[in-house]
This record gives C-alpha cells, structure tokens and sequence, in this order.
C-alpha cells in the first residue's frame, strides 16, 4: 500500500480511534491489531506509531472515550435526594452500559495493559470523574476520604458481580442474577453507611 497523507495528525488520530472502536464493538478486543485498524482506514500500521506509542495507547485512549460516555450516561441518570435511589439509578446505568457494549465493557475493565503501562494523568481525570458521580450520591451518608472509599469500594464490587456474571461463572455460586446480586450488594452496603453516619 502506497503512502498516504490526507489527513492531519489530529484527523488521523481521529480517524484510527473510530476504526478501533468499531473493531471492538463489532468483534471484541482479540480482533484489534494495528494492521487491522491500519487497513480499515487505508494507511499503514507504521503510520499509527507515528500517532500513538503503541496499541496499549490505541486502547488507553479507547478507553478513555468508554469512561467519557459512561460517565455521561451516569450524570443523566435521574437524581435522588435518596442516597439508595440516587445510587441504584446509577447501577442500573453501569449495568445497561454492559449489556449495550459488552465489548467496550470488556476493554474497558478486563483488558491488561502492558505493566511498564503508565496511565496519562488525562485518564485517571476521567476515572475520577466517574467515580466522583458515585461519590456525590453517597454524600448524604458519608464524607472525605471516607466517601471517596465508599465509592471506589461499590464500583470494584459491582465490576467483580458484573465479572462473574458476564464469565458464566456466578451460576457457580449463586442462582440469582448479576442485577439482583449487585442490587443486593448495594442496597446492604449503603445500609451499612447510614447505620454508622
């Protein structure tokens, strides 16, 4: 394939995040490979490094879109001045947004970056800002560090429910749902906050 130079960098950029992103949506992470998003945008794999350090960067910044839309989902959710309320809207949200790209689900939370990976102070602002949807329902019962705990403690909870549902490995230990065990896990949690406010 000849070279190509239609497009800026930022174009470029732009243009091989889509083709990653539809790769992934369309047929899961083990899919994407730099020729592959090379191909679907008519330049070379070369080109791509000339944009971004590596896969794992293609990915990061992937990722990155998945927590920005995640997050917006989240923030449209119906509040609640009802922490139990406020935070099973947020659930159910977190839950759709598996159900509805379960691949980007998937990058997004399973995928292992190399462990040289340093993640962009740019991303944990995205991590944070998710989290801290969580956070500001908790509010009513918690504060401080121990409401950022709280937090990041429901989200790990949630993803390793969601986990284990999605695997077909919590039917291992349970009959019900991932929903009615991640409800479950919320709902008892947040009883636990308001007994000790």
């Amino acid at each position: 394939m000849g070279r190509r130079s239609d497009h800026s960098r930022d174009e470029l950029h732009e243009l091989a995040l889509g083709a990653a992103a539809d790769i992934v949506e369309a047929e899961g992470i083990h899919a994407l490979t730099a020729r592959r998003i090379a191909d679907a945008i008519g330049y070379s794999p070369g080109t791509l490094y000339n944009v971004f350090a590596g896969l794992d960067d293609i990915i990061i910044h992937l990722n990155g879109r998945a927590l920005d839309d995640l997050a917006g989902l989240m923030d449209k959710a119906r509040r609640s001045r009802d922490p139990r309320t406020h935070v099973l809207r947020l659930l159910d949200t977190y839950l759709a947004f598996e159900r509805d790209h379960p691949n980007r689900w998937s990058v997004l939370f399973e995928y292992s970056l190399a462990p040289s990976t340093t993640l962009p102070d740019w991303y944990l602002a995205k991590v944070n800002h998710a989290l801290s949807l969580v956070e500001d329902a908790l509010s009513p019962l918690t504060s401080g560090a121990a409401r950022k705990l709280a937090a990041r403690t429901l989200w790990a909870s949630l993803h390793g429910i969601t986990a284990l549902a999605k695997s077909g490995k919590l039917d291992v230990v349970t009959n019900q749902t991932g929903r009615h065990m991640a409800r479950h896990m919320v709902v008892n949690y947040l009883a636990g906050l308001a007994h000790h406010a």
